[in-house]
């Protein structure tokens, strides 16, 4: 057969019809039950272990100890009650680890989410009042419908647009933020100024002000987070220094040695209930929620297909819209915040060797059993011991070997990554996000409009027409030149083809009678690529050389003749082999 393949024995042999049915063949012949594509964690859970439990137990129970003051200040950041940071840990966990797409994922109250809250809502009523809580409310629930809308429109495919240069650079950008917003609390001194750059800059010019006991709380902290994972890696560093850090802060009273504390956190449960608002309030919500939804998701799919990756794993974007969207309803309906995807728990979560959204329901439950008994031993968890952890958590976020790869690929990669993290860290998480992905659109076009090709010669030691550039050992045949075309040739790339194939005729060894283009790598061909392969005939005729085509696909046949180039070129000049054109041209 053409290329050297065997042809299948007889009982080997099925038609189309018979392996397929009416189905693609690029459609999974097992389709998993509705349960198991609606909640993930069915497929998850399969093969459970008493192992895994133990795992997923610790990562839930170190991951609840976290969010818990995280809750708190990101609910005071966005100028509502600590009670709404507290409940959107409640139902919006249960309700994503039942259905989040990502095994290790954490969601709850984030920074950039409520930044975003205060400049929404302080124009429109008092922060702390009841209208501003009524109003966060209701704002959460227009963002779980946004995520909602997205998912009835497959709207998943824009996460697709987030290129490994973009993610790589923009975690490492998060991860920086992360470090420099722990700075106030490793310290004690506290900044007016806004932006993580300016306020850890301030931070650090008046490290004078330090406070002892709080940078000695501090660095304790990171020398048990550093050095026990290397003595006893199975012990979960970061739940030992939260419980040790409740315990001595009670038992020396830390707060009146000016060590800042989380402070106490008001027992109970939410009621459900529905936000009252009329109708100007929801007009004036609608841009607000656009624009968390677009932190939330460019959040939320970054960070779960970076720790996916690490594991080999995929995420379904369409899944995770539809998690997020009843999660955010979920938070609005229960008095809680507009939320987001945490890249500190999450990365938390999987230090701990989390293995499945179990973990998610062991936090869920951990955090509604403090809130209803156990609220007063965390008020004396010092904040120190919580940015500990974080910093901790974000240095470990920045993968060197990522980025080698990323230098190992392309230049124009590191590029990316480079400026998105760059930009993460001094113009935002959105702004940078959209930067990111227009310099990754431009590459992709750089990349279309100059294809991968190649002079090719036959090479002894891979038994095929080779690159002659990474093959120095492969033959030429003397006034033969083989040209090889990889993707789709359009209008992009037709002057770049053009161009390139007569620079290859023109630095030939030897005068050039036939060119012999090999189309196998050609995925398709538009109306202005005819034209440029016409023009290319035309131009051989004129150099009194011979065009042959070798390896051209069914398709790309089928569209020579509709377009009559079949006709221009002749039938007889197509080949099914590269060496039967070469052949062709040397007999």
């Amino acid at each position: 057969m053409p290329g050297g393949e065997d042809r299948p024995g007889p009982s080997v042999r099925r038609t189309v019809r018979d392996a397929y049915g009416r189905r693609s063949p690029f459609a999974s012949s097992v389709r998993e039950p509705l349960a198991r594509r609606l909640v993930p964690v069915v497929t998850s859970v399969r093969g459970y272990s008493r192992s895994r439990l133990q795992q997923d137990v610790v990562a839930g129970l170190t991951v609840a100890a976290l969010a818990l003051p995280a809750g708190m200040a990101y609910a005071e950041l966005a100028g509502l009650p600590v009670t709404a940071g507290l409940y959107a840990l409640l139902l919006p966990v249960l309700v994503y680890a039942g259905m989040g797409a990502t095994r290790r994922g954490v969601i709850g109250p984030e920074g950039a989410v409520a930044l975003l809250v205060a400049s929404a809502l302080g124009p429109l009523a008092v922060a702390g009042s009841a209208e501003y809580s009524t109003l966060a409310a209701a704002l959460a629930i227009g963002v779980g419908c946004l995520f909602l809308v997205a998912r009835l429109l497959h709207l998943g495919w824009l996460a697709d647009y987030f290129s490994q240069s973009v993610l790589v650079g923009y975690i490492s950008g998060v991860a920086v933020l992360m470090a420099l917003g722990q700075l106030t609390k490793l310290t004690g001194v506290s900044s007016s100024l806004e932006g993580e750059l300016r306020a850890a800059a301030d931070t650090l010019l008046h490290l004078g002000d330090a406070n002892v006991w709080t940078v000695a709380v501090g660095v304790v902290t990171l020398v048990i987070l550093v050095v026990l994972p290397r003595f006893a890696p199975r012990v979960p560093a970061a739940l030992v220094v939260v419980v040790l850090g409740v315990g001595v802060s009670w038992a020396l009273d830390l707060q009146a040695h000016g060590v800042a504390l989380t402070g106490p956190v008001p027992p109970g449960l939410p009621d459900l209930a529905r936000p009252e608002v009329g109708a100007d309030e929801i007009r004036s919500l609608v841009m607000p929620a656009l624009a968390i939804f677009l932190v939330s998701f460019a959040d939320a799919i970054l960070i779960a297909r970076s720790f996916a990756a690490k594991h080999r794993e995929t995420v379904d974007a369409d899944q995770e819209l539809l998690a997020y969207g009843l999660a955010s309803v979920a938070s609005g309906f229960s008095h809680g915040m507009p939320i987001g995807a945490s890249g500190s728990r999450t990365a938390v979560n999987d230090s701990m060797r989390a293995t499945s959204q179990v973990s998610g329901f062991v936090a869920f439950s951990a955090i509604a059993l403090i809130l209803l008994v156990l609220t007063e031993p965390i008020q004396y968890l010092p904040s120190a011991v919580l940015g500990a952890v974080i910093l901790v958590a974000s240095l470990r976020l920045v993968e060197p070997a990522q980025w080698r790869a990323l230098t190992r690929s392309s230049r124009a990669e590191v590029v990316i990554a480079a400026v998105t993290a760059v930009f993460v860290v001094t113009i935002g998480v959105l702004a940078a996000i959209a930067v990111a992905v227009v310099l990754s659109l431009v590459d992709v076009i750089r990349r279309m409009a100059a294809p991968e090709d190649a002079v090719l010669g036959w090479s002894e030691e891979d038994g095929r027409f080779a690159d002659v550039r990474t093959r120095p050992d492969a033959v030429v045949t003397p006034g033969v030149v083989v040209y090889r075309l990889q993707g789709r040739l359009f209008f992009a790339n037709a002057h770049f083809f053009k161009r390139r194939i007569w620079a290859a005729v023109d630095g030939a060894p030897r005068p050039v009678a036939t060119v012999v283009l090999d189309a196998g790598g050609i995925s398709g061909i538009d109306a202005t690529a005819v034209d440029a392969v016409a023009e290319v005939h035309a131009g051989c005729l004129a150099r009194n050389i011979t065009l042959e085509v070798a390896r051209a696909t069914a398709d790309l046949r089928e569209h020579f003749d509709s377009t009559g180039l079949t006709d221009v070129i002749g039938a007889g000049h197509f080949h099914p082999t590269v060496v039967a054109a070469v052949a062709a041209a040397t007999t």
